[in-house]
């Protein structure tokens, strides 16, 4: 394929001051390639949409879509998808974390028949000990309980092609977590490896909480093992209940006849007991929580504005 058009997604939310930036970095990359820019602004409360504007007015290539409030990364990812027009689709962040010089090698890739390419981070010694440690966790724990397997150490900077695209817009689905729906479409994959970069600007917006959140979507949507372990936590907790009370009936027959019982152990077993309980009614809760939000089939996002789209 020679004349094909490359479409980037950008997710933006309060990034005002990389935008900059990022596009003259991007820019010559993109220039042997007919190319579109499609920015998202996931209801910044800073000049975001501003910036990209004054691009967008000297550049039609340059696009802006603009929320009317903070859907979240994954909607934003969603609205790109299906406002793109490439023949395949580029996502990256905006924070310069990933390199936009490397675009022309998952192009490349792309080209050789791979549906989506992958970039995955060679090493990660700009993230913190504590980010560090919990992606690896993040990453263990959902491929042990999904039976899909999703790539270590990569996020949402990859290349998909337009059949996955169209796939994925297909997808009717609320919950988004497009780093399992890209795996779980098993389309041919291809990685390029790279060098995590530092923020060039800002802090990051992924807290704590909302990557739990994120790890709590991920797991949820691809897997059910949580709902089975809630059932096998049941099943042992009962059997060891079941066994005290034998214990104890025949510790009053064959045991001599006084009998100290002590508030521990029956206080051990009450927490034990309403752990186990709280723990299974927090996974069942999860997953009704998503069925909820399936039946409301409200919109996934809401589009206050857009530029040259």
């Amino acid at each position: 394929m020679k004349n094909f058009l490359v479409s980037v997604i950008i997710p933006v939310y309060n990034e005002e001051k990389t935008v900059s930036p990022l596009l003259k970095r991007l820019f010559p990359t993109l220039k042997p390639y007919n190319h579109e820019i499609l920015f998202v602004d996931d209801g910044s409360t800073d000049n975001t949409a501003t910036e990209v504007k004054k691009f967008a007015q000297k550049n039609t290539a340059i696009k802006l879509v603009c929320f009317n409030r903070n859907f979240g990364h994954q909607m934003a990812l969603s609205c790109g998808y299906e406002l793109a027009k490439g023949d395949c689709v580029v996502s990256m962040d905006s924070d310069l974390q990933d390199p936009p010089e490397i675009i022309p090698k998952l192009i490349e890739k792309w080209q050789k028949g791979n549906k989506v390419v992958y970039a995955k981070r060679e090493k990660r010694e700009v993230d913190g000990v504590f980010k560090r440690i919990t992606a690896q966790w993040f990453y263990t724990l959902i491929n042990f309980l999904s039976d899909i397997p999703i790539p270590r150490d990569v996020g949402d900077f990859r290349l998909l092609d337009r059949e996955v695209v169209d796939f994925l817009n297909h997808l009717s689905e609320r919950s988004r977590f497009f780093r399992g729906l890209v795996a779980w479409g098993s389309h041919p994959a291809a990685f390029v490896l790279y060098k995590r970069e530092k923020r060039f600007a800002g802090e990051t917006h992924y807290t704590v909480s909302k990557m739990m959140n994120f790890a709590l979507d991920g797991i949820a949507s691809f897997s059910t093992k949580p709902l089975r372990l809630a059932s096998i936590l049941g099943f042992v907790s009962a059997t060891i209940g079941f066994l005290g009370i034998i214990y104890a009936i025949l510790g009053r027959i064959f045991l001599p006849t006084y009998w100290v019982t002590g508030w521990t152990g029956l206080f051990v077993g009450i927490m034990f007991l309403g752990g186990v309980q709280l723990f299974a009614i927090g996974i069942i809760g999860e997953y009704i929580g998503r069925v909820y939000m399936e039946v409301q089939k409200r919109p996934q996002y809401l589009v206050k504005e857009t530029v040259n789209v």
